[in-house]
C-alpha cells in the first residue's frame, strides 16, 4: 500500500498506522512492514520509526517539536551536491541535523533518491550516524514536493514543525528556539530575517525601443525598510503547515505557502552567520568560519 498524499499528510492519530503497508523494497529491507511516502523509492523501515516514537521527546506546550531538514537539492548552481560536502569532521547536512536534534523530538531528513539507501544505513542502528530520532526519506522534483514528503513522516501529534535548509550549517540553537517560542506565543509561522542593505528593484522584461530587444525595465523601487532577506529554520503550527501543503502550489519557501492560506507569519531577527551555501566561495567561507569563528 502506498498512502495517498492527503492520507500521508493527515494529522489524525499518532501511531502512523494509516501509513503502514507491506511491499518489497529490495534495497532497504525484505518484505516487512514499512512506512511508504508517495513513491516506492521513499521508504523507511517501520522498525526505525518505532524507535523514533519510543525516544524521549522535546515538547512545547503545543506538543512535540519536529524538524524537516531539506537536503534534496541537485546542486545545479554549486556544481555538486553541496549538502554532502565536508565541513570540518562532518558533512554540511550533518551540522544542520545535529543542531535540529538539540531542539527537536525528532528530525526527518529529506535526501535525493540516489542517496536514500546510504543515508538510511548511516542513521540505522550501528550506522555511522546512528540516531533513533532521525527518519530518512527521498525528496521530490521540487523543494515543495520534498518538504511535502518529509511532512508525511512527522508524527501526527507534533505541535510545531520546523523546516530547515541543509545548506545552512551555522543556524544557532538560539535561532531555533526563537522561532519555536514565537509559535508557542500564538503565531502561525515564524521566520528569521535580516535587513536588506542593497537597493532592490522590481523589474519586468519588455521590448525596448532603444535597443530593439526585450530587456529588463525597472517597474518600481520598494522601500528597503519594508524588506527582509529570509533564512531558515522556519517554524509553524503543525496543523497550519500541513493544511498549507495540501494546496497544489509551489513556493520558494514554506512561509509563502502559509501566507497563501491566510496564516500570520512573524519575522524574528536572523543571524549574519546563518549563511546559505550556494556557491563554491560560500563553502570556502564556511570552512574558514568553522576554524576561526570570524565571518
Amino acid at each position: 500500500m502506498i498512502a495517498t498524499r492527503k492520507d500521508a499528510l493527515s494529522s489524525s492519530g499518532s501511531d502512523h498506522r494509516h501509513l503502514l503497508g507491506r511491499c518489497i523494497a529490495k534495497k532497504v529491507c525484505a518484505e516487512e512492514d514499512v512506512f511508504v511516502c508517495h513513491q516506492m523509492d521513499t521508504v523507511l523501515p517501520s522498525r526505525l520509526m518505532s524507535d523514533i516514537q519510543r525516544s524521549p521527546t522535546v515538547n512545547s506546550r503545543l506538543g512535540s517539536v519536529w524538524t524537516v531538514v531539506v537536503a534534496g537539492g541537485s546542486g545545479r548552481r554549486f556544481g555538486s551536491m553541496k549538502q554532502f560536502e565536508s565541513l570540518g569532521d562532518k558533512r554540511v547536512l550533518d551540522h544542520c541535523v545535529d543542531m535540529a536534534l538539540v531542539c527537536s523530538a525528532g528530525v526527518v531528513l529529506v535526501v535525493p533518491s540516489s542517496d536514500l539507501q546510504d543515508e538510511v544505513d548511516k542513521h540505522a542502528v550501528g550506522g555511522a550516524r546512528s540516531e533513533h530520532r532521525v527518519a530518512v526519506c527521498a525528496g521530490g522534483p521540487t523543494r515543495t514536493a520534498s518538504v511535502r514528503r518529509g511532512l508525511a513522516l512527522v508524527p501526527g501529534d507534533a505541535g510545531i514543525i520546523l523546516v530547515h535548509d541543509a545548506a545552512r550549517p551555522f543556524a544557532s540553537e538560539n535561532l531555533f528556539r526563537s522561532v519555536i517560542k514565537t509559535i508557542e506565543a500564538g503565531a502561525d509561522g515564524s521566520i528569521p530575517g535580516l535587513p536588506v542593505v542593497d537597493t532592490v528593484k522590481v523589474i519586468e522584461v519588455t521590448h525596448s525601443p532603444f535597443v530593439g530587444l526585450a530587456v529588463p525595465h525597472v517597474v518600481t523601487t520598494p522601500d528597503r525598510a519594508t524588506l527582509v532577506a529570509v533564512q531558515t529554520p522556519q517554524a509553524f503550527s503543525a496543523d497550519i503547515l500541513r493544511r498549507a501543503y495540501l494546496n497544489e502550489i509551489d513556493g520558494t519557501d514554506d512561509s509563502s505557502l502559509v501566507e497563501a492560506i491566510g496564516g500570520t507569519v512573524i519575522v524574528v531577527p536572523g543571524e549574519a552567520n546563518n549563511r546559505k551555501i550556494t556557491h563554491r566561495q560560500d563553502l570556502l567561507w564556511a570552512r574558514e568560519f568553522l576554524v576561526t569563528g570570524q565571518a
